[in-house]
């Protein structure tokens, strides 16, 4: 990838005393904060001429999670309803702009805005986060949500209710919108002997959808207007996981009772033991957490051998040993860098000293494991949002691929020992010639999939473009193991090393035992010197593991609602031809 100079790497000069842990924070916090500036009127109406005078125009930068895309100047503005939405778009539309909507821009793809886009490109930013935010039951078991509301607004709504859901993403500064688009996730599968709960799922967030109202193209009327969509529609199924490729200003989601988790974590298993093969006589394998509790995430970071391994599980009342948290991020060790690691982040960006990543992953090792201890949170428990939510924007940025590996459940152990294998395998081989392209960490979770009838409607229909969408042709495959790999940006032989380990799964798991499909908001389609720009990749390998025949439904469908790819960019646009 063309390697973007972040704040974050500014921050550290040369002479090392002056990295200081307080201005690695402050930079990592300010790349969370994009604010606009004020149009003057003048300027305002002669660049976006007849612009919808109640809509407040202003200058906005956009900067993705981790940096590497980033746009200055570009215009934008933040409709207060649904109707102001429709009135912007159609004025797009009339004057030959593109509209991409923007929540946290917590993510690292380029599906709202491509790298390179000048301050003068009629593209307009839609934020959605200052105003479309409307919470309330639609029923018992529905709620009503703006796609601008954050998740920890939502959950702590329905908690509130005395509702909840399975799993969700770890960071709660997430737009609900931008987690729908690209059917957002948490880590969950049924226990043994676990049933799954009324409202609630173990695939995405996009299956518990039971309706969501799109700015769509009206033909009769010739103009952009608001439309519903339900459930058990056609059109609606390529809209529940967009990528970007629509504008959804509301949803109703089915929910179910809040359950109360407990989240113990470990740092004593050796990786191993815990990714071993199947029948290699391990006990503490990764496969027989799952059996155990079905909420299991493994964190590994680089050159280390003990995985920081959290394992969820369904508890009403509190365990004698756990600590009853009252509210999410719990891990302050985590989402505020210590010293030690800001310091060797400082030297790696702005020295070069890439070789200290065995270090950092061992600073980040000793992070977790004392500060497990030192802050109580080896053993958490309560109301299910305090243990799901455990990210803030003050964490460490690092670039991460992203992948699905569909497969059945007896197969969830296999998957991960050869991936593990071939990820340690590597990485040695690389750092035997003196380079290491990874200084983050493996993570690996493992969901459900997006089984429609989760959502209790009759006729419900899979999200066409969800990567946990089931396989008609397998209906064995019931599980998807989530796998990523973090570095920092500008890595040297990062791009090289993750085409490998990309090859390595299209390859490994090819829809023999299991199907590689990429995680829409990471990194994938990676060449030696970029990410997301393999040809094959993009023009072949994606549609194919989605499904050629799905693939071109969720296109027509997405085409028809915009003919005029008002939602799009040079990205989208190549993605989907």
């Amino acid at each position: 990838m063309t390697h973007v100079t972040t704040d974050a790497e500014s921050n550290f000069p040369s002479d090392a005393p002056h990295r200081t842990r307080r201005g690695f924070l402050l930079t990592a916090a300010a790349l969370a904060v994009v604010p606009g500036l004020p149009a003057d009127p003048a300027v305002a109406a002669a660049q976006l001429p007849d612009f919808p005078a109640d809509v407040a125009l202003y200058r906005s930068a956009y900067r993705n999670w981790v940096g590497e895309i980033t746009a200055d100047g570009l215009w934008a503005c933040a409709p207060g309803s649904p109707e102001q939405v429709v009135a912007v778009v159609d004025w797009a539309w009339r004057h030959g702009w593109r509209v991409r909507a923007r929540g946290a821009s917590h993510g690292w793809s380029p599906l709202t805005v491509t790298e390179g886009t000048p301050s003068g490109a009629p593209v307009l930013l839609v934020d959605t986060a200052p105003h479309l935010t409307g919470l309330s039951l639609d029923s018992p078991t529905a709620v009503r949500a703006g796609t601008g509301v954050t998740m920890e607004a939502l959950l702590t709504f329905l908690e509130e209710h005395g509702l909840g859901v399975t799993a969700a993403p770890a960071p709660g500064v997430l737009t609900l919108g931008g987690v729908l688009a690209i059917d957002g996730h948490g880590t969950a599968v049924p226990a043994r002997g676990e049933r799954r709960l009324p409202g609630h799922t173990y695939g995405s967030l996009s299956n518990l959808i039971l309706s969501l109202t799109a700015v769509v193209w009206d033909t009769r009327a010739g103009a952009y207007v608001l439309r519903t969509f339900h459930r058990d529609e056609a059109d609606g199924a390529a809209l529940l996981t967009h990528l970007g490729r629509s504008l959804v200003t509301e949803v109703v989601l089915r929910v179910g009772a809040n359950t109360d988790l407990r989240c113990v974590s470990r740092t004593d298993i050796p990786a191993g033991e815990l990714f071993a093969a199947p029948g290699s006589g391990s006990g503490r394998t990764f496969a027989s957490f799952l059996d155990e509790s079905g909420r299991v995430e493994a964190i590994w970071f680089a050159f280390t051998e003990h995985p920081w391994l959290k394992v969820w599980s369904v508890s009403p009342t509190r365990p004698l040993t756990s600590r009853k948290v009252t509210r999410p991020y719990n891990y302050p060790f985590s989402d505020n860098v210590p010293s030690p690691v800001a310091e060797l982040v400082g030297r790696m960006t702005s020295e070069g000293a890439w070789y200290l990543a065995p270090v950092l992953g061992n600073a980040q090792y000793d992070a977790a494991t004392l500060g497990l201890v030192a802050t109580l949170s080896a053993d958490l428990w309560g109301p299910s949002k305090n243990t799901l939510l455990y990210l803030k924007p003050t964490t460490l940025r690092v670039h991460a691929n992203g992948y699905a590996v569909l497969t059945s459940r007896d197969r969830v152990q296999r998957v991960v020992a050869e991936f593990a294998a071939f990820y340690r395998e590597r990485l040695t081989a690389y750092a035997a010639r003196g380079s290491f392209p990874v200084n983050g960490s493996v993570e690996i979770r493992v969901t459900g999939l997006d089984d429609p009838a989760d959502a209790g409607v009759a006729g419900a229909r899979a999200p066409l473009l969800s990567a946990l969408r089931p396989r008609a042709d397998r209906p064995e495959w019931d599980t998807a193991v989530w796998l990523d790999v973090l570095t920092l940006p500008g890595t040297p032989d990062a791009e090289v090393f993750l085409r490998e380990l990309e090859r390595f799964l299209l390859r490994a798991f090819d829809g023999d035992f299991a199907l590689t499909r990429v995680e829409w908001s990471k990194g994938w389609a990676y060449t030696d010197d970029g990410v997301w720009s393999d040809a094959e990749v993009l023009g072949s390998v994606v549609p194919a593991a989605v499904g050629p025949a799905e693939w071109a439904a969720a296109e027509a469908v997405l085409d028809r609602l915009d003919p005029h790819r008002v939602y799009g960019n040079a990205f989208l646009d190549r993605l989907f031809g």
